[in-house]
């Protein structure tokens, strides 16, 4: 894992300058237009990494959340005066995970509000199997083959020892699985729980049944916005998110008027990292790699899955998630930044067209968000402790230090330049996050010099218009591949 001084610095000194290797020129008027910026590798007339600049230039006519609409604001009402007395069944894509775990515990929490239609997971027969006898779903599926017999071997002790009397699911397994417990019959909303490009088909196929989405898989827009959007807007859906940033601005633009948002501001803990100064972070990643390994993987706030709390240490994550911003709530990347909050209180903020901050803030507990993208645009009672100010006493707030965490410029450069060169970023990123984590040998600053590369690499072949899932899929596996050699 040991990486050489030359390099290291080499990295840190490039981070500053990497907007002008991938951005075209900004216009004189400050705007940036989405659909059309391409990589200049020139490299002259640099844009911003982020901005506060409001100009209202580049932002998406039509989100992919229902916000910054009058048809939104008039379905928001409708919605709200139906009253808290609803009825929904959900599917979840990942229920063995973190966000399928958490999900349900909103189940046990309301039950009359909620049950539970289909379940989809990796390989845990042994938790599954509970949840099958649990909530009772008409489908549930796993990874495999195997993982799937087991279950069903399971599910016949329990019946056969009188612990459980309910109705067998159909069991299922692989991509189909998947696909039928995101596609089900009953089904409201489907939470997309499964980390990582995985989650893009499954929640497609939703879409075009006309689910719901609570989305907790960022990278289904990361990758494939340029297709999602027209799906959303095209089969009438609400795609609701999940994670505690997104669903932070979504409440604060609850009653926020068509027109009158002007910037998303978004938080971030800072990761593993953020008490190093970039010389001792760059030191140790020469000196002690087995450190950096083990700390990169460990949050000082979440808890969370091994790869989003590596993505939290290079915070890619939050560049990931300017790309998410934009096309959830269809501000400019102009008019996203990014501010390091260690406390993890404040959520996310918007900023009005008047200068008003409005911010959501609560514990540092993923069941909030969750809540909210299941029950909107409603306020369920929940029995978790309730925020005491006077007992924090103190939020800080500081600026993201970009040579420190090259990433993030990294990701507002792949978004700025649009089309397949968000998929190839998000996929270089996933496969050197998951080479970091098998300890291969690659070093930490290896990820965002593997992500740069690739992004680099794909300049030429860059498609911004009349993007395909195809297209999509293709940039995916070819940045996979790119890592895989040049790591």
């Amino acid at each position: 894992m040991k990486v050489s001084r030359s390099a290291l610095f080499l990295l840190a000194s490039s981070a500053a300058s990497v907007a002008s290797a991938f951005v075209p020129p900004t216009p004189a008027n400050g705007a940036v237009s989405h659909a059309s910026t391409s990589l200049n590798a020139a490299g002259s007339g640099a844009a911003p990494v982020s901005g506060s600049s409001g100009t209202g230039s580049g932002w998406l006519p039509s989100p992919a959340a229902p916000v910054n609409s009058a048809d939104s604001a008039r379905e928001t009402l409708a919605e709200s005066l139906k009253g808290a007395n609803f009825k929904k069944s959900i599917s979840i894509l990942g229920s063995t995970g973190s966000i399928g775990t958490q999900t349900l515990e909103i189940v046990d929490a309301c039950p009359e509000n909620f049950d539970v239609e289909a379940l989809s997971a990796g390989n845990n027969a042994e938790l599954m199997a509970e949840q099958v006898v649990k909530y009772g779903p008409k489908i549930a599926s796993l990874a495999t083959e195997e993982a799937a017999e087991e279950l069903r071997d399971r599910l016949k002790a329990a019946r056969e020892g009188g612990t459980w009397k309910g109705e067998m699911p159909t069991i299922l397994s692989g991509d189909d699985g998947i696909e039928a417990v995101a596609t089900a019959e009953g089904a409201d909303t489907v939470v997309t729980g499964i980390v990582g490009a995985a989650g893009l088909n499954p929640t497609i196929e939703a879409i075009k049944r006309g689910k719901d989405i609570a989305l907790a898989n960022k990278e289904t827009l990361i990758s494939g916005g340029p297709v999602i959007l027209p799906l959303v807007r095209k089969h009438g859906i609400n795609m609701l998110p999940a994670d505690s940033e997104h669903s932070a601005i979504f409440q604060c633009l609850q009653g926020v008027p068509e027109g009158g948002l002007r910037r998303v501001i978004l938080t971030a803990s800072g990761g593993a990292f953020r008490d190093f100064s970039k010389e001792e972070l760059f030191r140790l990643c020469e000196e002690e790699p087995e450190l950096i390994q083990k700390k990169a993987t460990t949050h000082p706030n979440w808890d969370m899955g091994a790869k989003i709390t590596l993505d939290s240490a290079t915070m890619m994550n939050k560049g990931l998630e300017v790309i998410e911003a934009h096309y959830l709530f269809g501000a400019s990347y102009d008019d996203i930044d990014v501010v390091v909050h260690p406390q993890s209180i404040v959520h996310s903020m918007v900023e009005t067209l008047d200068t008003s901050c409005l911010a959501q803030l609560g514990w540092a507990d993923m069941r909030l968000p969750l809540v909210y993208s299941v029950s909107w645009p409603h306020r369920l009672r929940m029995p978790y402790r309730p925020l005491d100010l006077a007992e924090l006493a103190t939020l800080t707030f500081a600026k993201p230090d970009h040579e420190k965490y090259p990433c993030i410029a990294l990701a507002y450069e792949a978004g700025r330049a649009g089309g397949t060169m968000t998929a190839v970023l998000n996929a270089a990123n996933e496969a050197a996050n998951e080479m970091f984590r098998k300890d291969v040998g690659l070093g930490f600053l290896d990820i965002p010099r593997l992500v740069e590369g690739a992004m680099e690499k794909h300049k030429d072949d860059l498609k911004t218009q009349d993007v395909t899932l195809d297209d999509i899929l293709q940039c995916d596996a070819w940045a996979r591949d790119y890592v895989a050699k040049a790591g």
